[in-house]
């Protein structure tokens, strides 16, 4: 893409925001209107070829030209405002959100734009405008429990792409229909966007209505909050804050990079020298709640295309002891042996999932964290615990 430097200001005007919709005719918005009509997920678009869709979690290229490096810029760069042209141009890299009107109705969509091997790459997730319930992401009960603290942390683990926001978003509309709480979300960028119920809600997207995310935290504790969604908690000091919060009497939600539910321990640690983990694991003993990991796997019915493989630890006294007594070698067994609380294992998600003839054995058996133990499973042996408590 070659150096620096900012976008010319024909391109930075180019996007007239009207409220919370954006009016324009980008060229751009024919692959976003494609990827409605075909019912895709993400748009991916590389220089050099063709807009490629992720339909029901396969990736399928359009029919259409290569893109050029020129066509990319044309393309992506009117989408940023000012603020998001300087992140990109200093950082590599941006996100936010856009906003397209198609046959009368507008759709939200999250923007990853990027450099990559010199060239600008995007990525976009379309956001669905209604906010599923439990049943309608095929989450297991438990998760309305998740809804109903007064105090503490709930955490939704997972990779980029494995539905983490729509839970979350789920479980605050639960809230939202349920309860006269005051909800305070802190998002960059905004996804979801609600409709208060029964709650009040204010939804701060970092950029457009506050500078960052510490000046919004700081701004959050004069705001009277009930619940906070903090996003994700991709570093110290935001762990930091977000925790803070928690053990203030707030109920905090928000999502992390992490494989499992017991690995986001050990990552949520990391955030931090040795010598602040004895501290950090007695806050979290005292103060989390719950952490939900999350994938998502492709079926093989018409509807859904996709269910949540769910690995679910409450922190009982169990969990919380192991934690505090820096075993967390010993969490799986845990998590195994608390299955009558509502606990859950990745494997028994999938095994819930194949019985109901939603998703493959092949597929299951893929990205199972342990293939015997399911096979056994599903020939009706029972699996006892591993490892002594």
């Amino acid at each position: 893409m070659g150096g620096g430097g900012s976008a010319p200001a024909s391109m930075a005007k180019s996007t007239i925001r009207l409220g919370t919709s954006i009016r324009n005719e980008l060229p751009i918005n024919k692959l976003f209107r494609a990827m409605i009509d075909i019912n895709g997920s993400d748009l991916h678009l590389q220089v050099g070829k063709p807009a490629i869709l992720r339909v029901k979690g396969a990736l399928k290229p359009l029919d259409m030209p290569l893109i050029t490096e020129d066509q990319m810029k044309e393309w992506c760069m009117p989408m940023m405002d000012e603020r998001n042209t300087e992140i990109f141009f200093l950082t590599g890299g941006a996100d936010y959100a856009h906003i397209v009107e198609h046959k009368g109705e507008l759709w939200r969509f999250r923007v990853n734009l990027f450099i990559q091997t010199g060239k600008m790459g995007m990525v976009s997730r379309k956001i669905e405008r209604s906010i599923p319930n439990f049943e309608g992401l095929f989450l297991p009960p438990i998760m309305e429990d998740l809804c109903k603290y007064d105090q503490g942390m709930v955490l939704l683990a997972g990779v980029t792409g494995s539905g983490k926001s729509t839970t979350i978003a789920s479980m605050l509309d639960w809230i939202n229909h349920n309860y006269a709480k005051h909800i305070l979300t802190i998002e960059d960028p905004v996804e979801f966007v609600y409709v208060a119920d029964k709650s009040l809600l204010n939804q701060r997207e970092i950029g457009p209505d506050v500078s960052d995310f510490h000046t919004a935290m700081k701004h959050a504790v004069r705001q009277d909050p009930d619940i906070m969604l903090v996003g994700e908690l991709r570093d110290r000091e935001t762990f930091e804050t977000a925790m803070h919060a928690a053990e203030t009497g707030h109920l905090v939600y928000g999502t992390i990079h992490a494989s499992s539910a017991p690995s986001t321990i050990g990552r949520i640690l990391d955030l931090f020298p040795q010598s602040m983990h004895n501290a950090l694991r007695s806050s979290m003993g005292f103060n989390m709640k719950a952490i939900v990991a999350q994938k998502l796997l492709p079926t093989i019915v018409d509807k859904p295309k996709r269910v949540p493989i769910c690995e679910i630890m409450l922190f009982n006294g169990v969990v919380r002891k192991l934690i505090l007594e820096h075993t967390d070698e010993k969490l799986p067994a845990a998590i195994r042996i608390g299955k009558a609380e509502g606990m859950q294992q990745f494997n028994d998600s999938l095994y819930h999932f194949i019985t109901k003839e939603y998703v493959s054995r092949a597929e299951a058996f893929e990205i199972s964290p342990n293939v015997e133990e399911l096979k056994m499973m599903l020939k009706g042996i029972n699996v006892k615990s591993s490892g002594m408590l």
